[in-house]
């Protein structure tokens, strides 16, 4: 049975090749000062950068820059980005790349105008924003995140050995997102099959949890077999317009809060992986690949009903003279090749862990309780004992 809620998704998006057509339509609804950020100047290699230039001096806007936004952005960064937004007071924040770059708007958006540190108020307490908010605009350039159409935003602090994220509530999500699957043509492929994952596991936090045949359920098995679908053909060819902008809207689907309506969700891979991410700065996406699948066979015998769902409704697994634990093994196990299939880092040393960290990580991992089965510090060492 669904529970109560509400559901607000404010965010406009522009889909397609000429979705970058839209944007100056948007900036004209917002003042002069543009704070725009991006990351390491692969916009500048492609031209996306010329041509947001070029439509912001069109539309008679100061621009004001942020560069180098890391893939993991640092708590130092956004101490740098918030300074510049407050002292010359901007309107508007684009970003231009990423989730990570759009993360990063999202926290800033939040901290320019925090009257104590935000690292400490919205990471470490988790607090509600209470003080000015700046409007975010998102060019997307990577897809996996979901950033575009979500309030989330996670920070790096390697002082602490924590990446954190928050979600923040629809007055932070994107006012606008533009989406052009070419955009996403260049990105290499370790990035590109990254994102893949990302997607595919933010929706199976989702869907490993609560125990309802609820309309979430069917929608994101759909969206899991579009992706697995379409991701085989985008590794042979990253060209391929259908299938990128198909993953492209799936991406956007998978965590723009619709289906975890009538969900607990679970979030453990996420706690882990972001864990392991604070210790290694490795790329989000395979951080999660590398723990997934010790974590998803750890907990199965506790959701063994929606794992062999799962099995045979996303993985086509014929449950015929089989048993339930057999039929969501093999669902597992499916998983498991497609994932080596597109080229996912499948354990956690290849990222650069080392015995000696996996304490630290497991202290770093939050305990969620939305799944089937709360972990403790232990069980958590041991699935990370696991993932080497």
């Amino acid at each position: 049975m669904l529970g109560n809620f509400s559901y607000c998704n404010p965010t406009r998006l522009y889909f397609g090749e000429d979705s970058l057509e839209n944007l100056g339509g948007e900036l004209a609804k917002y003042g002069s000062n543009v704070l725009l950020v991006y990351g390491g100047g692969s916009i500048k290699k492609s031209g996306l950068y010329d041509q947001v230039i070029n439509i912001l001096k069109k539309e008679k806007k100061a621009v004001f820059e942020v560069s180098g936004v890391m893939p993991n952005p640092t708590v130092e960064k956004l101490y740098e980005a918030c300074k510049i937004a407050k002292e010359n007071n901007v309107d508007l924040i684009l970003a231009v790349g990423g989730g990570s770059c759009c993360d990063f708007a999202k926290a800033v958006s939040v901290s320019a105008w925090c009257q104590e540190d935000p690292w400490e108020k919205y990471y470490l307490r988790m607090e509600d924003v209470d003080n000015k908010i700046i409007p975010v605009g998102c060019v997307l350039t990577m897809v996996g995140t979901g950033s575009e159409m979500n309030g989330g935003a996670v920070i790096t602090n390697h002082e602490s050995k924590l990446k954190i994220g928050h979600v923040f509530g629809e007055n932070v999500f994107p006012k606008f997102s533009i989406l052009n699957p070419k955009l996403t043509y260049t990105l290499p492929k370790y990035q590109m099959v990254a994102g893949f994952y990302d997607i595919l596991n933010h929706i199976t936090e989702q869907y490993f949890s609560g125990e309802d045949d609820c309309t979430s359920d069917y929608i994101m098995e759909g969206l899991m077999k579009s992706l697995i679908h379409s991701s085989r053909i985008a590794v042979q060819n990253p060209y391929d317009y259908e299938a990128r902008s198909n993953i492209m809207w799936i991406a956007t689907w998978a965590l723009n809060t619709l289906v975890a309506k009538g969900k607990t969700t679970d979030w453990m891979v996420h706690m882990i992986g972001q864990s392991v991410g604070a210790y290694t700065d490795a790329t989000h996406g395979m951080t999660l690949s590398a723990v997934s699948m010790a974590y998803y066979r750890h907990i199965m015998p506790y959701g063994l009903p929606k794992f062999k769902r799962y099995a045979i409704n996303v993985w086509d697994v014929n449950p015929e003279g089989s048993s339930d634990e057999e039929i969501a093994a093999e669902g597992l196990a499916r998983m498991e090749n497609w994932m080596r299939e597109i080229g996912l880092v499948m354990n956690i040393r290849e990222l650069g862990v080392t015995e000696d960290m996996l304490e630290g990580i497991a202290d770093g991992a939050f305990i969620m309780t939305g799944g089937y089965k709360e972990l403790t510090h232990d069980e958590i060492v041991e699935i990370l004992k696991e993932s080497m």
